[in-house]
């Protein structure tokens, strides 16, 4: 089965009525939480970014709260895990300074928890590798942003 190019399916959409749109809308988004989240990002939040950004950041600070650090293994994997859905939520925004924020947070928040020491070489190690992306979002930044950014990476490195 031939599944149709990204193309061929605005031409199509062009064709139908508004409530055949809607009805369309409606169905993606019944099957995958991920249409959902991004449909309802695109209607609710997308004109707010701001409050968007400190919705994720509140997210991202309950996560912290839950960090099991009863053993290593444990807070890599909740880490991980925060990671996934600070990503998930910067992919719906496509903003490279929603991204740039929200990764500056998780690192401030790993360094002020106390894991991102030298001890374990893996946390630190995805520490640094979040640094590291966030210097390069930074770099492609307005001028002005870019002074602020890197003022807080190098309170953070």
């Amino acid at each position: 089965m031939k599944i149709a190019s990204l193309q061929e399916i605005k031409q199509e959409l062009q064709h139908l009525n508004l409530k055949e749109v809607q009805e369309l809308c409606l169905r993606l988004a019944r099957f995958k939480k991920d249409n959902k989240e991004l449909l309802g990002y695109l209607l609710f939040q997308a004109h707010d970014e701001e409050t968007y950004v400190e919705n994720i950041k509140e997210e991202i600070d309950v996560l912290f709260a839950d960090i099991n650090t009863s053993h290593v293994y444990f807070a890599k994997k909740s880490l991980r895990k925060i990671l996934r859905v600070a990503a998930k939520h910067t992919k719906y925004s496509s903003n490279k300074q929603t991204e740039v924020e929200v990764l500056l947070h998780f690192c401030t928040k790993l360094k002020a928890s106390g894991l991102a020491k030298e001890k374990n070489a893996v946390i630190h190690k995805l520490y640094l590798v979040q640094l590291k992306k966030v210097q390069k979002l930074v770099a492609v930044l307005h001028e002005d942003l870019q002074y602020d950014y890197l003022k807080a990476i190098d309170g953070l490195g």
